[in-house]
């Protein structure tokens, strides 16, 4: 009998690669912080871990991890998949579209400050509100339009969730009343 035995390959470390394009400048400190500053912004982050380590060699930075396992291969991409971010922010910037629909009630929209306000929701008296974070600009066009852009993904896309979450319909059925704002794309 000839039994056909298989071996995993096993590696000795992960690495990951972040390019840095022309323009942009990345400084790494020795207790993992990391700032990206690019022709938008700049932008900074607080990276530490016993296990996976962030490197400087030329125009790149390498995340790395010299024990294979499965917790540290997913922690050095998550670092990996944020430095992308930090990067596509400070040079592109994020923008995320949302659109007002209604049926009946007219709902009017605007910015005050540091805070989104929905007006006239199903003819409710009292307005709703939904924060926008630091580092973000929301821009209303053609009065049902919404435009949520910023160099922080995550500010970005946290200030979109809080206006449609803002305008949630409770108690009634989501397949009649489908008034609100929706995520419509996201660039």
């Amino acid at each position: 009998m000839y039994i056909e035995v298989i071996k995993m390959v096993k590696i000795d470390r992960i690495e990951h690669i972040v390019t840095i394009p022309e323009g942009v400048t990345a400084d790494c400190s020795e207790d993992g912080g990391v700032t990206i500053t690019g022709p938008k912004g700049s932008l900074s982050r607080e990276f530490t871990s016993t296990s996976v380590v962030l490197l400087q060699e030329g125009g790149a930075i390498i995340v790395r991890s010299d024990l294979p396992r499965r917790k540290m291969k997913a922690l050095a991409g998550t670092w990996n998949a944020h430095l992308n971010n930090m990067v596509k922010g400070v040079t592109e910037g994020f923008k995320y579209n949302l659109k007002a629909f209604y049926s009946h009630f007219p709902m009017t929209l605007e910015v005050k400050g540091n805070e989104f306000v929905v007006n006239n929701y199903f003819g409710e008296r009292v307005p709703r509100r939904a924060d926008i974070l630091s580092g973000v600009e929301v821009k209303i066009n053609n009065k049902v339009e919404v435009t949520v852009t910023g160099i922080d993904k995550e500010n970005v896309g946290q200030t979109a969730a809080n206006i449609e979450r803002c305008v949630v319909v409770k108690n009634r059925d989501r397949r009649v009343f489908q008034d609100g704002i929706y995520l419509l794309s996201k660039e």
